[in-house]
């Protein structure tokens, strides 16, 4: 019988090494190498056997053979309506049949909640759902408390053998199949503990050849450790079509949903939930959400109109600044780039004269929110300086513009879409920077333009 191998496994970028190395070549960190144990060639068979043999089923048990580019069709395959907005957008339009996703995200978010009511709202698809957290009672109180109506084409199977769960699917043969999570499968070839990395390797790589082969979309659910990044080895993240992640404090109500990678649409796009008793709703008009209405006359607090994706909707940015108490003074963001921050803070010194090199400032985005465009910078020196001089922002003043090392504010993309959804939700005055006037029809808005060409000339239009 054929000894097993020693590898070892880079966990950070999944570089593989035949001895333990201290510094990857592959990424450059310390001490990320694990040691994994590789079964001989007949090791995993039995999974692979399994997989194969429901994938032939499913693909008339023919091998691939080479084409030509020109004989390739390139029109898109029906995708699968997962009957949410939010998740159909954030996945490019629709689950793709043969692909396999990826929902990772902290334990108790809210990833098991979102995927039992999704697949509880397709009655007309036959889905397996796998469990290896929950049993089944637990998972039908779930159901019950998430109000959802029975589905009869659902079927629950609690299991963590690689090789039941093959078994299962070629008895019910299904549409879709959810594995509630990767980190608990283990099979019975590999000599580790379930959640270790040589298991979710092996498990992982064999449901990537049963979704390929069989066409039957896989969805993955797996957690992320501290560092916040997916618990596993890396190639996990390499192997599969779509990587999402559902974000959010678990003492806030909102959840983000963000793709971080998509084989089949953008990388850009966001999906807002509201956690409630009966699961997760979708949030179709952020903005309303995100702004509270209760902040007239407080100071450190002003409006951007931001994009995440194809979506605009307006952001609060709040800001403190106070005289440091000791002696070092703090800089911290919380959904904002903090090296941005320290950027923005400089131009405001060296350019508008507003000495703040003694003084603490905190920065927050209302909401929860982690927010990435760069029209945030003009409402982030307005937050601060209001705050700074203690003077609030008059009501119905919103902006967008990004802001550069000379102190002039450059123009951001897609302002059309950002002045009509400040107009909609009742705003009176916008600052967008001066280039943006270009292209921009004034006459269809009734909102007021203040079209500024430096941060003294903004913060001029707002404070006086």
């Amino acid at each position: 019988m054929a000894k097993d191998k020693i590898a070892y496994v880079c966990s950070n970028c999944g570089h593989e090494s035949a001895k333990w190395i201290g510094k990857c070549p592959g990424c450059g960190q310390w001490n990320t190498f694990k040691e994994i144990r590789i079964a001989a060639e007949s090791g995993t068979m039995a999974a692979r056997s399994a997989a194969m043999s429901v994938s032939h089923r499913h693909a008339g048990g023919k091998g691939s053979r080479p084409l030509l580019l020109r004989d390739i069709s390139a029109k898109d395959e029906p995708r699968i309506d997962l009957h949410d907005g939010e998740l159909n957008r954030v996945l490019g339009g629709g689950l793709v049949p043969g692909s396999i996703v990826l929902l990772g995200g902290e334990p108790g978010i809210g990833k098991s909640t979102l995927t039992l009511q999704t697949i509880l709202r397709m009655p007309e698809r036959r889905i397996l759902y796998v469990s290896g957290e929950e049993s089944a009672h637990q998972l039908k109180m779930r159901a019950e408390r998430i109000d959802h109506p029975e589905n009869d084409s659902c079927h629950i199977l609690c299991e963590t053998s690689l090789e039941n769960i093959f078994a299962t699917i070629k008895d019910v043969n299904p549409e879709l199949v959810v594995i509630d999570s990767i980190q608990t499968i283990s099979t019975e070839d590999v000599d580790s503990s379930p959640g270790s990395i040589t298991q979710v390797r092996e498990c992982a790589a064999a449901l990537l050849r049963f979704a390929k082969t069989s066409g039957i979309p896989v969805v993955l659910i797996g957690h992320i450790n501290k560092d916040g990044a997916l618990a596993g080895p890396k190639i996990l993240e390499h192997n599969v079509d779509t990587e999402i992640q559902l974000e959010g404090d678990q003492h806030n109500m909102y959840r983000i949903l963000r793709s971080m990678k998509n084989r089949f649409g953008s990388t850009s796009e966001l999906g807002i939930y509201e956690m409630r008793q009966d699961g997760l709703r979708q949030v179709a008009n952020p903005s309303e959400l995100l702004l509270t209405q209760d902040h007239e006359g407080l100071s450190g607090i002003a409006i951007s109109s931001a994009i995440e994706g194809v979506r605009p909707f307006l952001v609060e940015t709040q800001a403190l600044v106070s005289t440091a108490a000791y002696g070092t003074p703090q800089r911290t963001a919380t959904g904002f780039d903090q090296r941005r921050l320290n950027m923005l803070l400089a131009v405001l010194e060296k350019r508008v004269g507003f000495k703040l090199a003694q003084k603490d400032v905190f920065l927050n985005i209302a909401g929860g929110l982690r927010v990435t465009d760069l029209a945030m910078d003009l409402s982030v020196i307005a937050a601060v300086l209001s705050s700074n001089v203690d003077t609030p922002i008059e009501p119905g003043w919103c902006m967008a513009g990004e802001v550069g090392l000379s102190g002039e504010v450059r123009p951001v993309a897609r302002m059309e879409q950002r002045v009509a959804e400040a107009e909609k939700l009742g705003f009176s005055h916008i600052i967008i920077p001066r280039h943006n006037l270009q292209g921009l029809n004034r006459g269809k808005f009734s909102i007021e333009l203040v079209p500024v060409r430096k941060v003294e000339e903004a913060l001029r239009a707002l404070f006086g």
